[in-house]
């Protein structure tokens, strides 16, 4: 256990726990070992701190040893490096040929060997027949052997930095993801339930996301604590976790519970009804759910918890208990705003998401609905009142006409924006009272140390159908690229039935036309390479595509992992995405980890695969724009040429969105200095940072906002 807890720190807060232990008899007896570490990250590109370096020095060699081999495990998975990637065409990115010439080759082989079964199917050739066509024809260490070394370049270089033991970095990580003010990763919330069974002793000051709640409480229940339960639905949510199922409640779960656990969750369930009858409209949200956790709970059997058994009553239609939501919607079918709006006060959260609707139903009395939005404005979640306020940037003149759509998984749809705009003084009205309230929440630190690349990096206000994994920034995030030579990259293990994952890049000109792309149908195009069709991965396969940027000729580059048959991103052994950054006279093989700029698991039920976007600038440089975005697809045979249509609105749809970024809330902070740190070493002193990475040199007593809590940012 100590060291799956090692892993979970190292991945996800790049800091590596110190071992206690003594010194050898030399002053350094680790430092031999130490560099040694530190040269086998580097070829993965990721290096030790200085202050990480000089503490393992100061430890036995045998102590680094073993703490560099369990590391490096770690950070090559974090890279994509712990697998290896082959390339159909062994020269990639060079010896891609014509895509017909290929064919013809394939057909050509196949006609020349008796035992070979080319089938016709519907007049058109099943490339699958061929025997030369999707399985590699030659072994990993003939590709290794036929590509030359990597030359240096740009390359990237993540420092991992020095942490203390691995009971208290695991406490450290558990309060920072119990206490989230906004909804993790689906990766994250994984880690939290197993840290919550291995921190019990360490007690969050609050736990607002009510998923975080049930994880946690899960873990109260076997020890038999207190639990956090103030809504039904909390109760509902921890059933869910009791039963290893799904949390957020998106999809179902079997609910499987002991007796011990029946028990804890009818009395919780009492509770929470007693104190607050009206509560009981929260069932109807879930009738289903709460009919089959029922049958489950025998509420009946327990006269004891009355209240409990109400719930259920409700859920079969047996008592009524309108809903909270009911209610407003009721005075609103009466043409009565102002009412919906005062009732809607009562929960600040659904009155401040109600409120562009509430303007447009009736603008006369936009006076009385913003007069309700003022008496509840410190009632409201900073991450409401910060998706409010990204809301309103894009209900102006601005914006394209078009909306997006996100669920939980991150499927996308865009649809056409046909929603009246909202009265100017509304506007204007509502946009500074949001500022003033934000600003008021936001620390007001002596000395902030801003990195300029962070501040374009969205506001990561949900973990929602955001994957965690090595440089991922969040939903409409925008990088720079800093390299000439771009190269995506897929790898895919199926667990049983034969599974094709395609890769491609569909290109567009500037107004979202002229569609070309790259993948197996279509190998070469001007300033690009497909290392060609891999049709089925027992031993796990990979995929790339390589764009020169000085070359291609489109304003979008957008990539896409289509499923063309077999298993699904949730069902596969193991599937990821990345890209990678070279410069022009930079060699080495298809797949180097020093070059991956970004790599992330594959997962959702969808059957297309959108990351992210790169977009030429008017000055000609390039920028990736960050999606995370799926579209549904069909259950096989899906092809870039088949979806270039959604997968064009789409795209257009998050480029053209506006979203709220780190700049904005960096310009509400009010500190007594700031600095920007443009490649100079920090100051000497304690500061406040944001960035993406910690930079080196600075004081271990500063506060530092990194990727890896981002969302820290968020006020409560």
């Amino acid at each position: 256990m100590t060291i799956t807890i090692e892993r979970l720190v190292v991945r996800h807060t790049h800091r590596v726990p110190v071992p206690d232990g003594p010194a050898g008899a030399r002053t350094d007896p680790g430092g031999a070992a130490a560099r040694r570490f530190d040269a086998a990250l580097m070829s993965a590109g990721f290096k030790l701190s200085g202050e990480l370096l000089g503490a393992l020095s100061r430890l036995p060699e045998d102590t680094v040893g073993d703490l560099a081999a369990r590391v490096l495990r770690v950070v090559r998975e974090m890279a994509g490096d712990h697998v290896r990637h082959n390339a159909y065409f062994r020269d990639f990115p060079d010896g891609v040929p014509d895509t017909l010439d290929f064919w013809v080759s394939c057909l050509v082989d196949a006609l020349a060997d008796p035992d070979a079964n080319v089938e016709i199917v519907g007049g058109a050739l099943n490339l699958l027949s061929l025997p030369k066509y999707g399985r590699y024809l030659h072994s990993y260490e003939e590709m290794l052997a036929a590509h030359d070394e990597l030359i240096a370049g740009a390359d990237r270089m993540t420092v991992l930095h020095a942490g203390r033991g691995v009971a208290e970095e695991a406490e450290r990580l558990f309060l920072s993801l119990a206490g989230s003010v906004t909804p993790l990763t689906e990766e994250e919330r994984d880690v939290l339930r197993v840290l919550a069974a291995h921190c019990t002793e360490a007690v969050p000051d609050a736990i607002p996301v009510r998923e975080n709640r049930a994880l946690v409480n899960q873990v109260r229940v076997a020890e038999g604590g207190d639990l956090l339960l103030d809504t039904v639905t909390d109760v509902l949510r921890l059933a869910c976790a009791l039963s290893l199922g799904d949390v957020t409640l998106a999809e179902p779960t079997e609910f499987l519970l002991t007796r011990r656990e029946r028990r804890a969750l009818l009395a919780g369930l009492d509770a929470v009804v007693r104190d607050s009858p009206a509560k009981l409209g929260d069932v109807a949200a879930h009738r289903e759910r709460w009919k089959r956790l029922g049958e489950r709970l025998h509420p009946h059997e327990y006269p004891r918890w009355p209240h409990a058994q109400d719930v259920f009553a409700v859920a079969r239609g047996e008592k009524k208990a309108p809903s909270f939501a009911g209610r407003v919607e009721a005075l609103l079918a009466a043409d009565d705003v102002a009412g919906a709006a005062k009732l809607a006060a009562n929960a600040p959260g659904v009155l401040f998401r109600s409120l562009d609707r509430l303007l447009r139903i009736d603008p006369d009395a936009a006076g009385t609905v913003l007069d309700a939005a003022e008496s509840a404005a410190g009632r409201v979640s900073g991450r409401v009142l910060l998706s409010v306020r990204e809301h309103l940037l894009n209900r102006t003149k601005r914006t394209n006409g078009a909306r997006v759509f996100a669920n939980r998984t991150g499927g996308g749809v865009a649809v056409a924006d046909t929603r009246p705009p909202l009265p100017p003084d509304a506007f204007r009205r509502l946009k500074n009272l949001l500022e003033a309230e934000i600003g008021s929440r936001l620390p007001a630190p002596a000395h902030l140390v801003v990195d300029p690349a962070v501040l374009d990096v969205a506001l990561p206000l949900s973990g929602k159908a955001t994957t965690s994994g090595l440089g991922v920034l969040p939903r409409g995030s925008v990088s720079p690229v800093d390299g000439e030579l771009l190269r995506f990259f897929v790898y895919w293990k199926q667990r049983e039935l034969s599974t094709d994952f395609d890769l491609s890049a569909l290109m567009l000109d500037r107004n979202y036309g002229d569609p070309q792309w790259l993948s197996y149908t279509s190998l070469r195009k001007v300033g690009g390479e497909h290392s060609g069709d891999i049709t089925q991965a027992p031993d796990g396969a990979s995929e790339f595509i390589n764009v020169s940027l000085r070359k291609v000729k489109a304003k979008f580059v957008i990539p896409q992992v289509n499923i063309y048959s077999g298993e699904g991103f949730d069902e596969v052994e193991e599937s990821f995405f990345g890209f990678m950054l070279r410069d022009e006279d930079q060699r080495g093989r298809p797949f180097e980890p020093k070059t991956v700029r970004m790599k992330s698991d594959l997962r959702g039920p969808a059957r297309i695969a959108l990351p992210l976007a790169f977009v030429r600038g008017t000055d000609g440089e390039w920028q990736a724009k960050w999606m995370h975005l799926h579209l549904r697809g069909r259950m096989q045979f899906n092809t870039v040429e088949g979806n270039r249509i959604s997968t064009a609105e789409l795209t257009r749809s998050v480029i053209e969105r506006r979203y709220l970024t780190v700049r904005h809330l960096v310009d509400l902070m009010e500190p007594a200095e700031l600095t920007m740190l443009d490649g100079a070493p920090p100051p000497a002193g304690p500061v406040t940072f944001i960035g993406l990475e910690r930079p080196e040199g600075l004081h271990a007593d500063s506060t530092v906002y990194t990727l890896r809590n981002l969302r820290d940012l968020i006020p409560a």
